[in-house]
């Protein structure tokens, strides 16, 4: 008589490794819980990176890589310098600038919302000159009301940057606030400035007004643009000798742009640093598969023994068991890489960042799942493979 020798079909230990896991409901899906969080964590670091990422690099587009910023160095003595009054317009004549503006910070000036808050009660806001062609220049633009014009920087108005009215606590064009002792209307608000940060937090008014106050008119920052990016390294070399002919050694050149492209680069650094924190969840994730495999292999002894009974080899039984812990770490990776996706898109929405998901982020979320799961369930399923069928049935 000829024996058929005993077969288990892929779709029949898909069949049977799910119906083990899903006589165990619970303590499958917190098992599956453990992956999860360790893939979504990665799928979320790398998602937010990208968005992150993203950002920058279109507010790089938005504002350009052509702009340069000049500002006093410092003297032989070690003492802060000084731009000329000069340094403006000679910089508008040097070729290859498409434009120039300044800013003069007015030493010992206060911002208040009222004249009753002491002056010490600067809240860190700044008082600054500025030329009418700032925003244009800086590609600044505004939230509220308009920027100073002809008209307006002759007389007591002032525009308030981003930070400067958040702390001030005003939204909207209209409120008069104390700027030296003397109300100011504010006739605008700016948007964030990408390219200065320092602007945020800064209260600009007109040079015929700071005149009034004391200022020198003195520049403190000379933002230039250039006609393109090919004429940055050129415009750069001639700034200067230009703003200050004299003493050039006292003159700061910088680039807004580059420290913005070393933000992006700190960020990828940090995001190496979460993905490790990430792999460490994961791997916390595939011990307690591992774990919980290994409990289920002492629980189901009986039905080990019943199956090889019946026919079942080692290979079967190996092959069932692996099949739980693929499917377990599966159900995880999937379940983390949805949830890493969904986090990354409501924090980008809620930053208003363009939300970026990479798909080798997810790709890669349920593959690293899989061999986690793969490794978990390597030596529970051997183990019970080894299990004789006699010993199996006696110790059930």
């Amino acid at each position: 008589m000829r024996v058929t020798p005993s077969r288990l079909r892929p779709a029949d230990v898909l069949r049977v490794g799910a119906s083990g896991l899903s006589s165990r409901r619970l303590r499958a899906a917190l098992s599956a819980l453990g992956i999860a969080i360790g893939i979504a964590s990665m799928v979320a670091v790398l998602g937010l990176s990208e968005s992150s990422r993203a950002d920058l690099l279109a507010q790089l587009d938005r504002l350009g890589t052509n702009l340069l910023t000049v500002t006093p160095g410092e003297s032989v003595f070690g003492e802060t310098a000084a731009l000329p009054d000069t340094a403006p317009a000679a910089i508008g004549r040097v070729e290859g600038v498409a434009g120039s503006a300044s800013v003069s910070q007015l030493v010992g000036a206060t911002v208040r919302r009222t004249d009753r808050i002491p002056e010490i009660e600067t809240l860190g806001i700044s008082v600054a000159a500025a030329d009418l062609d700032v925003p244009r220049t800086l590609g600044a633009t505004m939230r509220a009301g308009r920027f100073l014009d002809a008209a307006t920087a002759r007389y007591p108005c002032v525009v308030l940057g981003a930070t400067a009215a958040r702390r001030l606590g005003i939204a909207r064009p209209g409120v008069n606030v104390v700027i030296a002792g003397r109300a100011f209307t504010v006739v605008g608000i700016l948007e964030p400035v990408g390219l200065d940060p320092a602007l945020d937090t800064t209260a600009l008014i007109g040079r015929p007004v700071a005149a009034e106050l004391g200022s020198d008119g003195a520049p403190t920052t000379v933002y230039v643009r250039t006609d393109g990016d090919d004429d940055v390294a050129a415009v750069r070399e001639l700034l200067a000798p230009t703003a200050n002919p004299e003493h050039p050694d006292e003159v700061e050149i910088s680039r807004p742009s580059d420290a913005i492209e070393a933000k992006a680069a700190a960020r990828a650094t940090f995001t190496s640093l979460f993905l490790g924190l990430g792999a460490v969840a994961l791997l916390v994730g595939g011990v307690g598969i591992a774990n919980v495999m290994v409990i289920s292999v002492l629980e189901r002894r009986s039905e080990i023994g019943l199956r090889r009974a019946l026919g079942a080899t080692r290979r079967h039984v190996a092959e069932q068991f692996l099949c739980e812990a693929l499917l377990l770490s599966a159900l995880g990776g999937v379940a983390g890489a949805l949830l890493g996706a969904a986090v990354t898109v409501g924090y980008a929405l809620s930053r208003g960042w363009e939300a970026v998901v990479p798909p080798y982020a997810i790709a890669g979320g349920v593959a690293s799942a899989l061999a986690i799961g793969a490794v978990a369930g390597l030596y529970p399923s051997v183990r019970a493979a080894r299990l004789a069928p006699t010993e199996a049935l006696r110790s059930a």
